[in-house]
């Protein structure tokens, strides 16, 4: 009943709901270009990398379920969502703005007490910062995924979550493709600080205007169904185990996940520094010393850049294809659709496995966009038919895990491999790593998830 008195949303008020996630994934995507080039100039070596990437999947796994169950109980003048959209955001840009700056905190806390602080304190900041913006993000996503079967009607799910998928390709596009454009057409390079001031200021004015243009519910109906299911779950393992007892497809929808997010993360985390590294032909830098590192700035820079012009071709791609995907996928089925794109997104980590060409890589990275622009909504739209009311909070930060967990398996096993995986560039002195590797196993792990989504049996199939 309370599905049916949900009024379908307009094309325009789509638009409207979703803007809050393009400053969203402004700031996040803005996270995953740069984070590489400036922990590595403070000494961050591939593993070391990884690991700092953990700030991802445990704050995911951790604070998406809590903050999840949290919004379904949450009472307040402001609402159930709109406290936490805000809140994160505002705490992630102050962090934003930090991060690039770590090691002018670091020298101003040295001036300040006097105390000789050791030469990684830079490095610890910057890894603190990641972790809160990562944590901050989780704050504001989980809630704000938890919004669409809150205020749009079931059989608008897929639209809704396609519109997700079109702010986040918009949103990555805006945020990579600024300082190359600037350098491009004005001759400007705009520097790391401004980028991140940028996306801070993003992040927060999409979250205020959200929290002020979309309206919740009438918070009695809907806590009245949080006192219900809260009956029936006391504890976070009754909330797992009736996770899993919404449907039996429940447990392959999150194995998909699983295997897709592996594969994903392969290329988040790790495209920017094969930009620079294998594309560009910079050494590690982790450990040289300043007379090399200014001798490669001008490389790493152009790396940089490079990343970002794929980074906007990628996500430009989602943009484009975000609305037609859902179109398909409410004609033809979700599940179809999402097997296809998997398989579109692993022909592109093949090919840019084996080939260093400039034009080859932003060419393949548009053909990945397709398996992102899908990832972005169809597995979502597919959990979305197994919800129950009241819960839509704890269930988004439940699944949540089976996009973090991986995280994990990426930020250690893969960046201890890819440390491995060094040889020396010319001489005995400098060395680089084989970042190609990592599409090699991302491609394994979209296909076991593609093998694993045919398995999947929809409502409306």
């Amino acid at each position: 009943m309370e599905d049916s008195n949900l009024k379908k949303f307009t094309p325009v008020q789509f638009l409207n709901f979703a803007l809050g996630f393009f400053g969203l994934q402004f700031a996040w995507q803005m996270r995953i270009i740069l984070s590489g080039p400036v922990t590595e100039s403070l000494g961050a070596s591939p593993l070391i990398y990884g690991l700092i990437w953990l700030a991802g999947p445990f704050t995911g796994m951790v604070v998406q379920p809590l903050v999840g169950a949290l919004s379904d109980k949450t009472i307040s003048p402001f609402g159930r969502r709109r406290p936490y959209l805000l809140g994160g955001a505002l705490i992630a840009s102050l962090a934003l703005w930090i991060f690039p700056n770590s090691a002018d905190v670091a020298k101003f806390f040295q001036n300040l007490t006097g105390i000789q602080l050791p030469a990684l304190t830079a490095l610890l900041i910057a890894a603190i910062m990641i972790w809160v913006i990562d944590a901050c993000i989780n704050i504001a996503q989980g809630p704000y995924r938890a919004l669409i079967p809150d205020v749009v009607p079931p059989e608008q799910h897929s639209i809704a979550n396609s519109f997700i998928s079109l702010a986040i390709g918009l949103g990555s596009v805006v945020a990579a493709g600024t300082a190359p454009f600037l350098k491009l057409v004005f001759n400007y390079q705009m520097s790391v600080n401004a980028q991140f001031v940028m996306a801070a200021l993003a992040f927060t004015l999409a979250m205020i205007w959200t929290c002020i243009t979309i309206k919740e519910h009438s918070l009695r109906k809907e806590v009245e169904l949080v006192h219900d299911a809260e009956k029936e779950e006391t504890s976070f393992l009754d909330s797992l185990i009736n996770f899993f007892a919404m449907s039996p497809e429940v447990s392959k929808i999150c194995w998909m996940q699983f295997f897709t997010w592996i594969g994903t993360m392969c290329l988040l985390i790790n495209f920017t520094q094969y930009s620079i590294h294998t594309i560009y032909n910079v050494p590690d830098l982790s450990t040289a010393d300043v007379t090399t590192k200014f001798y490669f700035q001008e490389a790493v820079t152009n790396g940089t850049n490079f990343s970002s012009i794929c980074f906007a071709i990628f996500n430009f791609i989602c943009f484009v294809v975000a609305i037609p995907i859902g179109i398909l996928s409410a004609k033809h089925g979700n599940k179809k659709v999402h097997i296809i794109s998997l398989i579109s997104m692993v022909a592109a980590y093949l090919g840019m496995a084996f080939t260093k060409s400039h034009f080859a890589v932003a060419a393949l990275m548009g053909l990945a966009g397709i398996g992102w622009a899908s990832i972005c909504a169809l597995p979502f739209a597919m959990l979305s038919q197994f919800i129950k009311k009241g819960t839509e909070g704890s269930v988004m930060g439940i699944f949540n895990i089976f996009i973090a967990g991986p995280q994990v398996f990426v930020c250690t096993l893969v960046a201890w491999f890819i440390s491995k995986c060094s040889f020396f560039v010319g001489d005995t002195i400098n060395i680089n790593h084989h970042w190609e590797y990592v599409f090699i196993i991302g491609a394994v792990c979209l296909l076991i998830s593609a093998f694993i989504a045919a398995k999947v049996n929809e409502i409306n199939e």
